[in-house]
């Protein structure tokens, strides 16, 4: 009979535990969960978002170029859309190519953004038109993950002109990949080929 009435005790207290430990630690963590979902959410909303390549009064396609270039260079920057990992695998990554114009008080305009494969073959010009970058204006190309034409070794030809003296825009890549639960990124600088207004 003790051992019936002991073992009775011993599953209502245990029962007991469980409901404490669901009410102390479980419901909590719902809660938090769906506060944090709400509040990335409310927070993405009010961040502002521009899709890339996004055209603009400070980032506008012309026709013609509106002045006499009287400065302007020819950049190499490295891209890779892929690296290799473990075994020699390919992992394939997002690269966005960055166009800054650094200059507080005068316009540039990118002439030509070029795509180039590992074998150094042209792949395709980004540019259809000339684009006018405003002061401290920034524009940006995207080689999506997929895209593999380019390889480990791809590479974009930049070049840009404006109309006076300006400082030099920060031209880079960043290569990202977020497929797997440890993500990846980097970034890459342009290096000057020529200084020329052709």
């Amino acid at each position: 009979m003790s051992t019936e009435v002991n073992q009775e005790l011993t599953d209502k207290i245990a029962s007991r535990m469980k409901l404490l430990v669901f009410v102390l630690v479980v419901v909590p963590m719902i809660l938090m969960a769906i506060y944090t979902e709400y509040r990335f959410r409310s927070i993405k909303a009010i961040v502002p978002y521009q899709t890339a390549g996004e055209r603009d009064e400070a980032r506008m396609e012309l026709d013609v170029i509106p002045f006499h270039p009287v400065v302007g260079q020819r950049l190499y920057v490295p891209a890779y859309s892929h690296i290799y990992h473990q075994e020699g695998d390919p992992y394939l990554l997002t690269v966005t190519l960055n166009i800054r114009n650094t200059d507080m008080d005068n316009k540039i305009v990118v002439t030509s953004v070029r795509y180039f494969d590992t074998g150094g073959k042209e792949l395709r010009s980004l540019l259809t038109k000339p684009l006018l970058l405003s002061k401290l204006a920034a524009t940006e190309f995207v080689i999506a993950r997929d895209d593999k034409s380019g390889g480990s070794g791809s590479s974009f030809i930049v070049e840009w002109q404006a109309g006076s003296e300006v400082s030099q825009p920060i031209v880079e890549t960043v290569m990202v990949d977020t497929s797997s639960t440890q993500g990846i990124s980097f970034t890459a600088s342009a290096v000057v080929l020529s200084e020329d207004v052709k």
